[in-house]
């Protein structure tokens, strides 16, 4: 890890998951000496995977407070942080995820650490969060030092929030495309690839129902959906239900370096993201952006940041929210053709190289960091 003049403390809410490179990569690439706190929407555990609150009087004393009295304040648990942020002599403070940046809002204001929150979906977008946290995200708000979207539309949403305007900023995940090798589909099969959970905002079903449409017509079009999720069941009995067993393959999760096997052997990926009934959104899929990095082309929605990461009509196809005639369509045309997959994965390459290069986005997170600090 490169170590700048300053400590960073990173605080998220998971150990570790298989969706969340983007945090990973914060924590490997972000400068300064990096302590990582993780446990839930306040930290339970430091640096060392110990209890922050360090006697078992106090554990029982928060965890009466927090599983039976359902507070989110505790003084207990927010001194045990403040604490720990003075004994390591924390100079800034970088939330992964609203929730998290709310709950740990008291303990900076306490120690007078700046604190920066990142955005990137659920935190924005999914009622419930913004029902239980509005209250601390205005705090957060008059408190934080910077505030970071993945998307235009997630800046408008969190400046309408009450985000101060001049502390916005829209930094959406990015990709290394050094660590993608742009793939050659000239030869490719009608093979096409879906990665992520199988939740409501990633609609496989409407996938499902739109690829019945695509192997219809080309009975030899492939699908591989990767990932697993509450929907997995449902989307298992559709595809039998639509006799899709010999078309479209469920693989469950699978690991970054078997899913660059998988694009070796396909056409383009595809994705039909949607705003669910309860407000959850994307913010701007990973995916996605490594799947234009290797050369794939596109289908996908006009849906959150998926609209600047995909161009339509040049690195690919963007279609609205749950039409699944349009979706279908838009897989049929790159099925149809070869030449245009190749043409538009070209495309989608350079505009990740462009626009998407995560070597500038930590660049720019980094300069938001050392500008906290100095402020």
């Amino acid at each position: 890890m490169a170590t700048a003049g300053y400590n960073l403390c990173i605080i998220k809410p998971n150990k570790s998951s298989f969706s969340e490179t983007f945090v990973q990569a914060h924590i490997d690439r972000l400068a300064g000496h990096k302590f990582v706190l993780y446990g839930g929407a306040f930290p339970v555990y430091d640096d060392e995977g110990k209890f922050l609150i360090k006697s078992k009087l106090g554990l029982l004393s928060y965890l009466i407070q927090k599983k039976i009295f359902k507070r989110q304040s505790i003084a207990i648990r927010t001194n045990a942080l403040k604490s720990y942020l003075i004994d390591k002599k924390i100079n800034v403070v970088f939330a992964e995820y609203g929730m998290v940046g709310a709950m740990v809002t008291e303990a900076c204001k306490l120690t007078e650490i700046p604190l920066i929150i990142h955005f990137h979906g659920a935190d924005v977008y999914y009622h419930k969060n913004i029902e239980e946290f509005g209250a601390l995200y205005k705090k957060a708000f008059e408190y934080g030092s910077a505030f970071i979207a993945v998307s235009a539309d997630m800046a408008a949403r969190l400046k309408e929030m009450g985000a101060p305007p001049d502390k916005v900023y829209n930094a959406s995940c990015g990709v290394d495309p050094s660590s993608f090798v742009e793939l050659d589909i000239s030869n490719s099969p009608r093979n096409f690839l879906a990665v992520g959970r199988f939740v409501e905002k990633k609609s496989p079903q409407s996938l499902v129902k739109a690829f019945k449409q695509v192997a219809d017509k080309f009975p030899d079009a492939k699908l591989r959906m990767v990932g697993e999720g509450p929907l997995f069941g449902e989307t298992r009995l559709l595809i039998s239900q639509l006799s899709l067993q010999n078309n479209i393959t469920l693989t469950g999760v699978l690991k970054s370096e078997q899913i660059k096997e998988l694009m070796k052997t396909m056409r383009g990926f595809v994705q039909h993201s949607v705003v669910a009934a309860n407000g959850d959104s994307e913010g701007t899929p990973v995916t996605i952006l490594e799947a234009s990095s290797s050369g794939l082309p596109v289908v996908s929605t006009r849906h959150a940041g998926i609209k600047e990461a995909v161009i339509d009509g040049v690195t690919g196809f963007l279609i609205d929210e749950h039409d699944i005639e349009g979706m279908a369509i838009g897989i049929i045309k790159l099925a149809e053709s070869v030449e245009l997959s190749v043409k538009m994965g070209k495309a989608g390459r350079e505009h990740m190289i462009e626009n998407y290069d995560i070597n500038n986005r930590i660049k720019l997170l980094d300069s938001i960091i050392k500008n906290s600090i100095a402020q």
